[in-house]
C-alpha cells in the first residue's frame, strides 16, 4: 500500500534531482540567527524551498527558507538556511520533511542547531550548549500514524540519539579553538508562545538545561531513518522567571548575532573531523 508521506518525499527528492546531483555527506540546519554561517560554504547550488513541489516554507524572520548545497574545507553539506516550525502550522510530518529529505539525498550525518532559553547551573546568553540528549514530552511524535516503513522501525530505538562519536569530536573542536562549551539536556515545546516560568520550573526539575521549539522532532524523525546526529543550541536568552527581562525574538536573533564568530568556528572543526 502506498504511503502519502514517503510519496511526498520522492516527490521532493524528485524536484531537487532535477536542480542538482550533488550528494551531501553531512546535512546542517541552521537556528534562528545563525543563517549567515551559510556564508561560510563554498556553495555549488541553492535551491528555494518554494521551488520544490510541496514543501514547506518557513515564515519565521531570519530564516531564508532555501537549502545550499557545497563544501565546508572538503566536505560535501546541504545545509538549511531557514527551518520550518510546528508551530508555524504544519503538520509535524511536514515539519520533518525536510530532515528526511536531506537523509533520503544522501546525508549520513545530522548536524542540527538552534537558538534556545538557558536554565542550566551557570548558563549565560551567549553560551553555546552541547546536546546530549533531549526531552520529547511535549512535542508531537512524528513517528504517529502508520509507520513508514521505507524510512525505518515502527518503534525506534531512542536511547542514543545523539552520536557520542560525534559530541567527542564537537568538544574537542571546542577545546581547540578556546570555546567554553557546556553541555546538556534539550527540550523542545511547541511555541510560538515562550515558556511560562512555572513551566521553566517544572522543565528544570526534569534534568532540562535549554528550552526552545525545534529540534526534536527533527532527531527523532532522522534517528528514525539511521542518521547519526549531533547538535548544538546557541543559549541565546535566560528561560522565563530566571531573568527578569521580557522575552523576545528579537533578543534571540541579537545574542545569536553575537556568538556567530565562535559558534561558526565550532560548526566548521567539527565538520573538518567527522569520521564519514
Amino acid at each position: 500500500m502506498s504511503n502519502a508521506i514517503y510519496e511526498k518525499l520522492e516527490s521532493c527528492v524528485k524536484a531537487v534531482r532535477e536542480k542538482t546531483d550533488f550528494v551531501p555527506d553531512v546535512a546542517l540546519v541552521l537556528g534562528s540567527g545563525l543563517g549567515n554561517y551559510a556564508d561560510n560554504i563554498r556553495i555549488e547550488t541553492e535551491i528555494s524551498y518554494s521551488d520544490i513541489p510541496g514543501f514547506p516554507v518557513s515564515t519565521v524572520p531570519g530564516h531564508a527558507g532555501k537549502f545550499i548545497f557545497g563544501y565546508v574545507d572538503d566536505v560535501k553539506v546541504v545545509c538549511m538556511k531557514g527551518r520550518v516550525h510546528f508551530y508555524e502550522g504544519y503538520d509535524v510530518t511536514d515539519a520533518v520533511l525536510p530532515a528526511r529529505l536531506m537523509k533520503m539525498l544522501g546525508a549520513k550525518i545530522l548536524f542540527l542547531t538552534n537558538a534556545a532559553g538557558g536554565l542550566g547551573e551557570g548558563f549565560k546568553a551567549g553560551d553555546l550548549m552541547l546536546i546530549t540528549d533531549h526531552v520529547s514530552i511535549f512535542a508531537p511524535n512524528p513517528l504517529i500514524g502508520p509507520n513508514v516503513d521505507e524510512l525505518g522501525p515502527r518503534f525506534a530505538d531512542m536511547s542514543e540519539v545523539y552520536d557520542k562519536d560525534l559530541q567527542d569530536v564537537i568538544r574537542k573542536a571546542a577545546a581547540a579553538e578556546g570555546i567554553d562549551l557546556k553541555e546538556g539536556v534539550y527540550c523542545q515545546l511547541t511555541g510560538p508562545s515562550f515558556e511560562s516560568p512555572a513551566e521553566i520550573r517544572l522543565l528544570g526539575k526534569l534534568g532540562v538545561s535549554a528550552v526552545g521549539m525545534s529540534t526534536v522532532i527533527e532527531a527523532i524523525a532522522a534517528n528514525h531513518m539511521g542518521m547519526r546526529i549531533c547538535g548544538v543550541s546557541c543559549i541565546s536568552n535566560l528561560a522565563a522567571g530566571i531573568s527578569e527581562q521580557p522575552l523576545c525574538h528579537e533578543e534571540v536573533q541579537e545574542a545569536a548575532d553575537k556568538v556567530a564568530p565562535l559558534f561558526t568556528k565550532l560548526v566548521t572543526e567539527s565538520i573538518k573531523s567527522f569520521a564519514l
